[in-house]
């Protein structure tokens, strides 16, 4: 794919023309005036019935990959999580401190939605509730506001100004970086809070920084890498329960982008067959936004410079990935499912699946987060949190018995505290070969790898490698 879009980025520097230009869809003469999704539906109602199945629009799907799914639909909407726990309680309106300050509007501020849930069931009401302009008007910009039926709804900041609305929704482009990563950077509650590898610095970052997404590199939108058809995104990472596109997987080594055989040096791609390309070209991830590492739900206390309550929370910048065995499947805690403690007590969130003497496994990357989350006393269930509402009120007993009711329709629900490690792929902020890992940074007597948790007695080169390689 990459060889794909350099050609076609040639292509438009020899006409003259600026590599934008080949996302940009000018739609001034398709429609006068923008009423809604029932304008894009006019021409677009088949590419909207697709979208409504996604991933994206439902926050949930098939689950494939999930070992222990059962083959049950899973996704954001029905799972808890250790970040924002769910958007179940905290969909949408909004949260004012005692001054009148907004200090929330809910989870839906990331759904390519207007507001309403997303239903099973499609129907007129929510293919009209699907928000095109949120991934694809450049500009466009949008807010909550109480109808008067006192219902919530997202619309744009330009509701009340046709001409300008207007004038932004017929900016039409495939989504760009800013696009996606103005909510797959947001989540979790702040900048690269939850990722730890989508900082906002990859809307424009330097070659070193993202040899993919760089200007002075591939130059690369999400989309070339993640785009499949009917609006479903091809790749997931091992703590996403729901597969958009089932039988395709994302790989970087199999003729789209680069082959099997890399690298001029061939003890670089034996490697390949047991490494993935993150292993040597992620040292590190979170380089210049911290990243949320801990979050200790148990823990609220009043920030007076955030000026809400706020759980215990720990951050780091420029952090060395963990290693771990991965075969593309895993293993995740589920809703209504008791909780299962390891060794350490901890309740695994989500683990990769994989093992040394797989052959379909790989060593990868990943950010390990910990978390201490209320679990369901009598039923071993993880509860969520009325995250907005918390910071509000500061009464952490209240918000868990706020979001059991709307999750689980248990009314005051006793809890208990668990803490739990979630396992996340790290895929971006990729270095170019002249940053990347060398041969010591793992093999050598400091070497950053876990032979034991990887499965080795010891180092499998030994003393191959002296010092001087």
């Amino acid at each position: 794919m990459m060889r794909r879009t350099l050609t076609v980025l040639a292509a438009l520097v020899a006409a003259g023309l600026p590599a934008s230009a080949a996302t940009r869809h000018s739609h001034q003469d398709h429609f006068e005036h923008y009423e809604g999704t029932a304008t894009c539906l006019t021409c677009h109602e088949d590419e909207a019935k697709a979208f409504f199945h996604s991933d994206h629009y439902q926050w949930r799907g098939p689950t494939p990959d999930v070992v222990n799914s059962h083959g049950d639909m899973h996704g954001k909407l029905t799972m808890v999580n250790d970040f924002c726990t769910s958007p179940m309680p905290s969909w949408i309106g909004e949260v004012r401190d005692g001054d009148g300050k907004v200090l929330a509007s809910g989870c839906s501020e990331c759904h390519a939605g207007f507001g309403l849930l997303p239903s099973t069931e499609m129907s007129r009401e929510q293919l009209e509730n699907i928000d095109c302009l949120i991934c694809h008007a450049s500009g466009y910009r949008r807010a909550v506001y109480q109808n008067e039926d006192g219902s919530w709804q997202w619309r744009s900041i330009l509701w009340q100004n046709q001409e300008s609305l207007d004038s932004v929704s017929k900016r039409i482009s495939k989504p760009t970086r800013t696009m996606c990563l103005r909510c797959h950077s947001a989540s979790g509650g702040g900048p690269n809070y939850k990722r730890g590898d989508l900082e906002y610095a990859l809307v424009e970052p330097d070659r070193d920084f993202d040899v993919h997404m760089s200007p002075d590199g591939a130059d690369l939108h999400c989309v070339d890498c993640h785009a499949g058809q009917d609006h479903r995104v091809v790749g997931r990472g091992v703590d996403l329960a729901a597969t958009d596109s089932p039988g395709q997987r994302l790989n970087c080594d199999n003729g789209e982008c680069h082959d099997s055989e890399p690298h001029p040096q061939e003890l670089l791609n034996r490697h390949l067959a047991r490494v993935n390309c993150t292993v040597c070209h992620i040292p590190t991830y979170a380089q210049e936004e911290a990243t949320d590492m801990y979050r200790d739900w148990s823990d609220i206390h009043f920030s007076v410079e955030k000026g809400k309550h706020i759980y215990k929370a720990k951050f780091d910048t420029d952090v060395i990935p963990v290693y771990a065995w991965y075969d593309g499947t895993s293993r995740i805690q589920l809703p209504r499912q008791a909780v299962a403690k390891d060794a350490d007590g901890n309740v695994m969130m989500a683990i990769p699946q994989g093992s040394k003497d797989d052959p379909n496994s790989r060593i990868h990357t990943f950010k390990v987060h910990r978390a201490r989350l209320p679990v369901l006393e009598d039923k071993g269930w993880l509860l969520p949190i009325s995250v907005y509402e918390l910071y509000a009120h500061g009464d952490i007993d209240r918000a868990v018995k706020q979001a059991a009711e709307s999750m689980y329709d248990i009314h005051d629900a006793e809890f208990e505290w668990v803490d739990t490690v979630r396992y996340m792929s790290i895929s971006h902020e990729v270095r170019p070969a002249e940053n990347a890992l060398r041969c010591l940074d793992c093999h050598g007597p400091d070497g950053r790898l876990d032979w034991a948790a990887l499965g080795y007695d010891k180092d499998p080169l030994g003393n191959a490698l002296s010092p001087t390689q």
